[in-house]
Protein backbone atom coordinates (compact mmCIF):
# COMPACT_ATOMS: atom_id res chain seq x y z
CA UNK A 1 0.00 0.00 0.00
CA UNK A 2 1.32 3.41 -0.93
CA UNK A 3 0.37 6.73 0.52
CA UNK A 4 0.19 9.75 -1.71
CA UNK A 5 1.31 13.02 -0.24
CA UNK A 6 0.07 16.16 -1.87
CA UNK A 7 2.28 19.12 -1.13
CA UNK A 8 0.79 22.48 -2.04
CA UNK A 9 3.08 25.45 -1.92
CA UNK A 10 1.85 28.88 -2.76
CA UNK A 11 4.38 31.47 -3.76
CA UNK A 12 3.68 35.10 -4.25
CA UNK A 13 5.61 36.76 -7.03
CA UNK A 14 6.00 40.49 -7.41
CA UNK A 15 5.54 40.98 -11.14
CA UNK A 16 6.94 44.50 -11.05
CA UNK A 17 10.17 43.37 -9.43
CA UNK A 18 10.63 40.47 -11.84
CA UNK A 19 10.00 42.75 -14.81
CA UNK A 20 12.52 45.22 -13.42
CA UNK A 21 15.14 42.48 -12.99
CA UNK A 22 14.59 41.30 -16.55
CA UNK A 23 14.83 44.84 -17.91
CA UNK A 24 18.07 45.50 -16.03
CA UNK A 25 19.58 42.29 -17.42
CA UNK A 26 18.58 43.18 -20.97
CA UNK A 27 20.02 46.70 -20.63
CA UNK A 28 23.26 45.31 -19.19
CA UNK A 29 23.59 42.81 -22.03
CA UNK A 30 22.97 45.49 -24.65
CA UNK A 31 25.47 47.88 -23.08
CA UNK A 32 28.03 45.07 -23.02
CA UNK A 33 27.49 44.44 -26.73
CA UNK A 34 27.80 48.16 -27.47
CA UNK A 35 31.04 48.30 -25.48
CA UNK A 36 32.47 45.35 -27.39
CA UNK A 37 31.47 46.99 -30.68
CA UNK A 38 33.10 50.28 -29.63
CA UNK A 39 36.32 48.49 -28.71
CA UNK A 40 36.32 46.68 -32.07
CA UNK A 41 35.86 50.00 -33.87
CA UNK A 42 38.68 51.59 -31.89
CA UNK A 43 41.02 48.70 -32.68
CA UNK A 44 40.02 48.90 -36.36
CA UNK A 45 40.73 52.64 -36.43
CA UNK A 46 44.10 52.14 -34.80
CA UNK A 47 44.98 49.34 -37.21
CA UNK A 48 44.02 51.28 -40.32
CA UNK A 49 45.58 54.66 -39.60
CA UNK A 50 47.63 54.55 -36.46
CA UNK A 51 47.38 56.60 -33.29
CA UNK A 52 48.31 59.93 -34.89
CA UNK A 53 45.72 59.75 -37.66
CA UNK A 54 43.09 58.56 -35.20
CA UNK A 55 43.67 61.55 -32.91
CA UNK A 56 43.86 63.94 -35.88
CA UNK A 57 40.57 62.61 -37.26
CA UNK A 58 38.88 62.87 -33.86
CA UNK A 59 39.97 66.49 -33.35
CA UNK A 60 39.03 67.48 -36.90
CA UNK A 61 35.60 65.92 -36.38
CA UNK A 62 35.01 67.93 -33.20
CA UNK A 63 36.32 71.21 -34.62
CA UNK A 64 34.80 70.73 -38.06
CA UNK A 65 37.88 71.23 -40.25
Amino acid sequence: MTTQIIDKNETKTDVGQETSKFTVRVVMAMSGLIGIWALACLIGGLASGGVGNLIKGYISTIIGY
